[in-house]
């Protein structure tokens, strides 16, 4: 069984989605805000939680992820950076709200429709130096409607996130777990 953490800033969404497929390997919930509703989210289900609102973010973290074997970005809003990332190197998941390489960055569904896209979506990838520059695990694609909103769009899409996650996340896990 994989020790799984979910880093999360938001209204915990994702973390829901990975929750109802990895209940048993769901072990810490980690926070940059109080007042995150991922954190009653965790509470609630009786995973341990961990608020950690300094600049050193990650240093101050590390202790706390013995026995973690992937961690889960899901609507973290820091950048992730060393030590973490050295320690977890291959190891760290974001979702990201559309079809990477295009509009990396906050909002995306806002730069897609500025941008006049006809199509979004959202990926999995694994978490690197860069803003949404690592490799794509997982991708699905949301049409952009003529007419469509900001919020609309975006609703569309975190129905996909919380569909390919948890799939991504099995994927993952099961190629770790793959004889070499």
């Amino acid at each position: 069984m994989a020790g799984i953490a979910v880093l999360g800033s938001g209204a915990g969404t994702n973390f829901e989605a990975l929750w109802e497929e990895f209940r048993e390997e769901v072990v810490l919930v980690i926070s940059d805000r109080r007042d995150a509703g991922v954190l009653e989210k965790a509470r609630e289900r009786g995973v341990r939680v961990l608020v950690e609102e300094g600049r050193d973010f990650g240093t101050q973290i590390l202790p706390h992820l013995e026995g973690v074997d992937l961690i889960c970005l899901a609507g973290f809003m820091k950048l992730v950076r060393e030590p973490l990332l050295g320690a977890f190197r291959g190891r760290i998941l974001n979702i990201h709200p559309s079809l990477l390489p295009d509009f990396p960055g906050l909002r995306a569904w806002e730069q897609a429709l500025e941008a006049g896209a006809t199509r979004s979506g959202c990926t999995v990838h694994l978490v690197d130096s860069g803003i949404d520059t690592g490799e794509v695990i997982w991708q699905a694609e949301v049409p952009i409607f003529k007419g469509d909103t900001p919020a609309r769009l975006h609703a569309r899409i975190q129905v996909e996130e919380r569909r390919i996650y948890p799939r991504a996340v099995r994927a993952i896990l099961d190629k770790k777990r793959a004889p070499k």
